[in-house]
């Protein structure tokens, strides 16, 4: 069983550690390749983590958490990424639980934040929209204002959470006329809510256990009061302040996937005869391998200074882009190299590494497609331009 092991860690994120590996092991493991077939998770998985006490983290007691900071949060998605159970997108509610906490109002934060720890809510924001990508400011949902409700119209893509999810952040226009300054960040409880739809659980080449929709919004009433912290017109800026610990985050997950390729390839060519020998004693066998394993240090250590940052409020859109963008590039290019040196048994979906594979693409386009992280990078060293 390895967790993460980190310099910024204290006794009690180790024991959190252990704690994390334990459930997953034990509740996500063993029903991994079945929830692959099926399309998503099943449905009390969340509140069995809700109960063993594991999606409280940064958030105070007195709204169902338990304190801490960001790392409990990396602590799973590095565990995740380890075992290869990301059918499960706890991390979205490690990412949507921050921004009720950081910008809802004290009503809000004790309507929502109770049930999304204890896995009652089922989180999902839905970002992305047909024809938009990575663009936010291009959204052409729309929320008019009719007396104290909102009227919401449109539809979202790719939506993780998506079959499950009962507690939706949408992001709309609600000033159209104001580009950025007319986003809001709408939330909605979907359960029995007249004209919200949900399309059916998208057909993925990876990540085949996590449910993944398109969402329809047709004439949905909503009370103005669900507008997050009651703010019209800040959702962008709400979306760019906690956008740089969802990035971190996805960097966890890909360090979790990068070590358990490394350790299974270093497994399968330590007993695998080729040539009179081991195949761990060629030397394009061993130099592949000090390759990867030096690209995932390097990584690793990045990572924990972006955590350190996060941790002070001082975690900037570029560096965690950057995080983003190498640790899923690198996780990328590690797995490709670690499902060569299996040779033949690497194509075969018995193998983990396979499944780490087909697993890993996606990383590289959620939460900001690394094409659009390198752009936010390059703004930052183009400052005058």
């Amino acid at each position: 069983m390895r967790t993460l092991n980190a310099p910024w860690m204290s006794d009690e994120h180790k024991l959190f550690a252990d704690s994390v590996a334990r459930f997953i092991d034990e509740e996500c493991v063993p029903h991994e390749a079945r929830w692959a077939q099926e399309g998503e998770v099943d449905k009390e998985l969340w509140t069995k983590a809700g109960e063993a006490g594991l999606m409280g983290a940064g958030i105070d007691e007195e709204y169902g958490g338990f304190g801490g900071d960001y790392g409990f949060d990396a602590i799973i998605a590095y565990q995740q990424g380890y075992t290869n159970t990301l059918s499960w997108g706890v991390l979205l509610q490690s990412i949507l639980k921050h921004y009720v906490s950081a910008f809802g109002t004290e009503e809000q934060k004790r309507k929502w934040l109770p049930g999304m720890i204890s896995g009652e809510l089922i989180p999902a924001i839905a970002m992305t929209e047909p024809g938009t990508g990575s663009d936010l400011q291009a959204v052409r949902t729309k929320a008019v204002q009719d007396g104290n409700e909102y009227v919401l119209n449109g539809s979202k893509i790719f939506i993780t959470n998506g079959q499950q999810a009962n507690f939706v952040i949408v992001v709309a226009k609600t000033d159209p006329e104001k580009g950025s300054s007319g986003i809001s960040l709408i939330a909605l409880e979907t359960d029995g809510l007249e004209g919200f739809k949900r399309g059916t659980n998208l057909d993925k080449i990876g990540m085949k256990g996590q449910d993944t929709s398109e969402l329809f919004f047709e004439d949905v009433r909503v009370p103005m009061t669900n507008v997050l912290g009651m703010e019209e017109g800040k959702g962008f800026y709400q979306l760019m302040q906690q956008l740089p610990w969802e990035r971190l985050g996805i960097g966890f997950w890909a360090l979790g996937a990068i070590d358990r390729a490394i350790d299974e390839t270093l497994t399968y060519v330590q007993n695998r005869k080729a040539f009179g020998g081991r195949l761990m004693d060629l030397q394009n066998t061993r130099f592949k391998l000090a390759e990867c394993q030096t690209k995932a240090d390097v990584t690793r250590a990045f990572l924990d200074r972006g955590m350190e940052q996060v941790n002070l409020g001082e975690l900037t859109a570029s560096d965690a882009s950057k995080a983003k963008w190498w640790a899923t590039q690198v996780q990328c290019e590690v797995i490709d190299e670690c499902l060569q040196l299996h040779g033949g048994y690497g194509f075969m979906s018995e193998y983990p590494i396979a499944k780490l594979y087909t697993d890993a693409r996606a990383q590289k386009i959620y939460g900001g497609a690394n094409e659009v992280m390198k752009e936010l990078i390059a703004r930052t060293m183009d400052a005058g331009g």
